[in-house]
C-alpha cells in the first residue's frame, strides 16, 4: 500500500518563538500561549492545550463480544456508551500500553494476556496535541470478585455487545467517542478482505 504525504518545506511551517504555560492541571494537562509565526510569515498567539494522551482498549472476550461502559461523562452532561479508556499517568511511565491495562483492570476488572496496536487518532488538532493510543485486548483474564467502583467511575457500568453490534451502535451514533468509533471501525476493516473494502470505496465518487 502507497500512502501519500504532502511534505511541507520548514519556510512553509508555523514556527514557534517562544511558550508560556498560563495553566496547569497536574498530572492531566497544561495550557500553554505560544508567539509563533504563521506560515505566511504574520505574528500570531497560539493557545494549545498540552496532553499526556489516553489509552483506549477494545476487549474481546472468549464469546468474540466486545467489552462496552457506560458512565455519565461530566464535559458533556450526559451518559454515553464507550470502550475502556482513561489518560497515561505518571505511574504508567509514559506507556500508553501500561495505560491501557490499567485502564481495563480499573474500568471492568479484566486483565489481557494478548495486546495489539489498533494505532492511534489525534482528535483535538485545532487546540490540543492530545493522542487516543487504540489497543485490541484479547485473552481475557475474567476477575474472581465483583469489581468496586468507587468515586467519578462510581456509575460505571459495563456491557458487552457483539463486534456486529458495536459498529451499528457507532453507525447510530450511539457511541460518540472518538477514539473508541476508530477502534471498533478499524477492528471490522481488518475482518473485511481488502477486495471488498476497495470494490465498496471505488463505488463512490
Amino acid at each position: 500500500m502507497t500512502i501519500m504525504t504532502n511534505k511541507i518545506t520548514p519556510a512553509a511551517a508555523w514556527r514557534t518563538q517562544s511558550s508560556t504555560v498560563v495553566h496547569r492541571a497536574e498530572p492531566y494537562f497544561a495550557v500553554r500561549r505560544d508567539e509563533a509565526v504563521r506560515p505566511d510569515g504574520q505574528p500570531a498567539q497560539y493557545h494549545h492545550v498540552v496532553s499526556p494522551g489516553a489509552a483506549v482498549v477494545l476487549a474481546l472476550d472468549a464469546a468474540g463480544r466486545v467489552v462496552l461502559t457506560r458512565q455519565w461523562i461530566y464535559t458533556h452532561g450526559e451518559p454515553q456508551l464507550r470502550l475502556p479508556s482513561g489518560g497515561i499517568d505518571p505511574v504508567d511511565a509514559g506507556s500508553p500500553q501500561a495505560a491501557a491495562a490499567r485502564e481495563l483492570l480499573a474500568e471492568t476488572g479484566l486483565r489481557a494476556d494478548k495486546w495489539a496496536s489498533l494505532g492511534a487518532v489525534h482528535s483535538a488538532d485545532s487546540f490540543s496535541n492530545h493522542i487516543d493510543h487504540l489497543f485490541l485486548a484479547s485473552g481475557l483474564i475474567e476477575p474472581e470478585t465483583p469489581v468496586t467502583l468507587d468515586g467519578d467511575e462510581a456509575d460505571l457500568r459495563v456491557h458487552r455487545v457483539s463486534l456486529e453490534r458495536a459498529a451499528q451502535l457507532v453507525d447510530a451514533g450511539a457511541v460518540p467517542h472518538a477514539g473508541s468509533q476508530v477502534a471498533i471501525q478499524r477492528l471490522v476493516l481488518r475482518s473485511i478482505p481488502s477486495h471488498v473494502v476497495f470494490r465498496a470505496c471505488s463505488s463512490h465518487p
